[in-house]
């Protein structure tokens, strides 16, 4: 399994498939071709459905600016031939003369595979490749989640998760402080700011809970939504979850920003535990990979924030996870905005309601991560092609077809 450095990136929105991967590729194609006349780059499958809406067009040519680029979306079936539903094919041009084909996908989270580039994989970290693994590892010497992580990571590792969650808070910051609407044409408005100064005459506990955590989930889904700064947790359009439940517990209960990084130590523990045996990309396996693993995340970290064992740590993950069990993936227009932006909110809540769980019934547990995990990926791939990100199915189908009336 890799590093969780590989997991949170920093980057903009508001598609980590959609425009932080393009925007890797189309630096490796200008690295290699500094001298074209021009660019050509084609993009298949959901980079071709939902790339405008996203912004891969947008990226593609920001990156490979000053030289003219043209950028073809194909609607060419995706056949034997793409191993991803998030294929994109560069060209470099000397005149008439056109390069080898680099073949790129983005693979989820921002991450890409470079056909015939094996070399380009980061190296793999952690000897353990399933929670099973881990548990037992710790257990024989008495350790705990976030140790595990030190000592495969090495001790540099709360350097950079200072500087993520330094990244996320920033985020929430911005998301919080700002009003307006949203680009794409959609209308939508930004809500966090709302939420959280909505002053509620005798709220009580679990109402303002519910309003500060979802605050907070918007803020940073509002701020990806807007082409902003966030960390990918495991992905752009997931972003807002894990942020918003360490702020809220960190709030709520006087932590450190010390115990805020062992929480997120553990959150990519599974969150890379989630990307290694099955997937993050909602291309790939719908908004189960993105929103899921997120809310996996964010319930494994709360229950590292309010000190629960091993065990109901990773009961907290599996309950997150198989609730959202074949959630489909089908932004409206193709934007991060509906029903991606309250999907974050929702999340966030259930995340919180998974650590109440875990607290009085993991004895009581059936089914493990590591089943949930697999299970997720199967139903992901079995999903109906129009419910991964393509916009062609589910709300994004209801609305266009309202919308031509």
């Amino acid at each position: 399994m890799k590093s969780i450095r590989d997991l949170y990136k920093i980057g903009k929105g508001p598609s980590s498939s959609h425009t932080i991967g393009p925007e890797r590729a189309a630096h490796l194609l200008k690295e290699r071709y500094p001298d074209a006349d021009r660019y050509t780059v084609v993009l298949y499958g959901s980079l071709s459905k939902t790339g405008q809406g996203h912004g891969t067009d947008r990226v593609l040519h920001t990156v490979l600016s000053p030289t003219p680029t043209e950028i073809v979306f194909s609607d060419e079936p995706l056949g034997q031939t793409y191993t991803h539903p998030n294929t994109m094919d560069l060209y470099a041009w000397h005149g008439e003369e056109r390069s080898p084909r680099l073949r790129v996908e983005s693979i989820g989270g921002g991450d890409i595979r470079v056909e015939g580039c094996a070399d380009m994989e980061p190296p793999e970290v952690y000897p353990e490749n399933s929670f099973a693994e881990i548990a037992d590892f710790c257990r024989l010497r008495n350790l705990t989640l976030w140790e595990y992580v030190e000592i495969n990571e090495g001790p540099e590792i709360w350097d950079f998760l200072a500087v993520i969650w330094q990244t996320m808070q920033k985020a929430i910051d911005a998301g919080i402080a700002t009003e307006g609407v949203l680009p794409g044409g959609l209308g939508v408005e930004r809500k966090a700011k709302t939420l959280y100064e909505k002053v509620i005459e005798n709220e009580f506990t679990a109402l303002r809970e519910c309003r500060i955590v979802s605050a907070y989930a918007y803020a940073v889904s509002e701020q990806n939504a807007d082409c902003g700064t966030i960390v990918t947790a495991p992905t752009c359009g997931a972003c807002g979850v894990l942020p918003a439940v360490l702020r809220y517990l960190k709030e709520r209960r006087r932590l450190t920003d010390e115990k805020v990084l062992q929480a997120l130590a553990v959150a990519g523990l599974f969150g890379s535990l989630i990307k290694r045996n099955a997937s993050i990309s909602g291309a790939e396996c719908g908004c189960q990979a993105e929103i899921g693993s997120a809310c996996a995340m964010a319930a494994a970290a709360a229950c590292v924030l309010c000190d629960l064992n091993t065990a109901q740590t990773q009961y907290a993950a599996e309950i997150a996870l198989e609730h959202h069990l074949g959630l489909t993936c089908d932004p409206i227009c193709g934007l991060v905005q509906i029903p991606c932006i309250e999907r974050n909110a929702v999340a966030a809540s259930r995340a919180l309601n998974c650590l109440n769980l875990a607290f009085f019934l993991s004895d009581s547990q059936r089914i493990t991560f590591d089943m949930v995990v697999k299970t997720m990926y199967e139903t992901g791939i079995h999903l109906s092609q129009q419910y991964r990100e393509t916009a062609e199915g589910g709300l994004a189908k209801l609305y266009d077809r309202r919308s031509r009336r």
